[in-house]
């Protein structure tokens, strides 16, 4: 097999991995057996920067920003840069032989438009790859990359370019609050069955930067969240997939929240992020999540309206869309976009939801 056809082959396993064949297994295959990768344990410390970068011997993992981001004369729209890593097998090997395939997505939302673009590549070769210190992460020509030569935190200060069919943008996010690790200590669990992952997040950067559109560019600025996640088998078989939130506080509090919706009545988690990056878990317990309002989208019913309540923060909030057709029409479809809320506090954030 020649490297042509090794690279089509493996772009057509990637494609099969990541477009939802395996439903029976989870969102897009990804409750399927975790045999011969490695899985998260819990106890384990997460170092950095080792682990912003890449961790071949498990499955899945990716580096995900949203940016809730408005123009000079206030008006909203949003922003998305993610890279996955798929292993086809555990370990790692040097060029044409690599194990690892990539994927891209971007996106940017106004209103009135959802602009999308994905990236396919191979492993080994220099066109898709993250290196953990000086960290740079990149498909093509997109790119997250330090903007700052302090490398006191690799990911403190970055720059965030990515372009499609009529969009692309160029992004500095600056982050002055320290890392999250999400869960206990960066081991979050996702089911009853202890499917878990390793997941920690930057939710306090600043942006500003440039945005165009159909040729015309834009300045913007707002707020944006960075998510870290690895895992082998981050769903049970049965989790069709999951409803996640993140929302910026005018407090300058985050918060995060997911279901991972399966046959009986999901599985939620949250975590309260003060502004000084200190965190309170959550159970399901002590999150409310509640579809109010569905949008046909792509011929799917999307639930685009939720109300929010944790009752021991007081938070008790309804969520709206800035798109209701926030559809990412891509190897594996999602819904994802920039959201606002209002109720016992106002604010943005971003909502993403799988399998439906």
């Amino acid at each position: 097999m020649n490297a042509r056809h090794l690279a089509s082959f493996a772009l057509l396993m990637m494609s099969i991995c990541l477009a939802g064949a395996a439903q029976a297994q989870g969102f897009a295959g990804l409750g399927s057996d975790a045999e011969g990768f490695q899985v998260p344990k819990p106890g384990t410390t997460l170092s950095f920067p080792r682990d912003h970068g890449p961790h071949s011997d498990f499955r899945i993992e990716w580096w995900y920003v949203t940016a809730n981001l408005h123009t000079e004369d206030g008006t909203p729209l949003g922003a998305q840069w993610t890279l996955f890593r798929s292993a086809l097998a555990p370990g790692d090997e040097s060029g044409w032989s690599s194990r690892q395939i990539w994927l891209g997505h971007a996106a940017v939302t106004t209103a009135q438009h959802h602009y999308v673009a994905e990236r396919l590549a191979r492993g080994g070769v220099g066109q898709a790859g993250v290196v953990a210190s000086p960290f740079e992460a990149w498909i093509d020509n997109w790119r997250m990359k330090p903007s700052s030569s302090d490398r006191g935190d690799e990911l403190g200060y970055v720059d965030l370019r990515a372009s499609g069919q009529d969009f692309s943008y160029e992004m500095t996010l600056s982050a002055k609050s320290p890392l999250v690790l999400q869960g206990d200590r960066g081991y979050s669990i996702k089911s009853l069955a202890g499917q878990a992952s390793y997941y920690y997040s930057q939710p306090f950067y600043d942006v500003s930067g440039t945005v165009t559109m159909g040729g015309v560019p834009v300045k913007v600025s707002g707020k944006a969240w960075l998510d870290r996640e690895w895992s082998s088998q981050p769903l049970a078989s049965d989790q069709t997939g999951w409803d996640w939130f993140s929302l910026h506080l005018p407090s300058g509090e985050k918060v995060m929240a997911f279901r991972l919706r399966d046959s009986a009545s999901g599985y939620i988690s949250a975590n309260w992020i003060s502004n000084d990056g200190t965190t309170t878990p959550l159970s399901a317990n002590d999150v409310l999540l509640e579809p109010l309002r569905k949008a046909k989208v792509n011929g799917k019913d999307i639930p685009v309206a939720w109300r929010v309540r944790i009752p021991s923060k007081g938070l008790d909030i309804t969520t709206s869309a800035l798109n209701d057709q926030a559809w990412m029409a891509t190897s594996t479809p999602y819904w994802e976009g920039p959201i606002s809320f209002t109720g016992s506090s106002a604010g943005v954030g971003y909502l993403e939801m799988t399998g439906y």
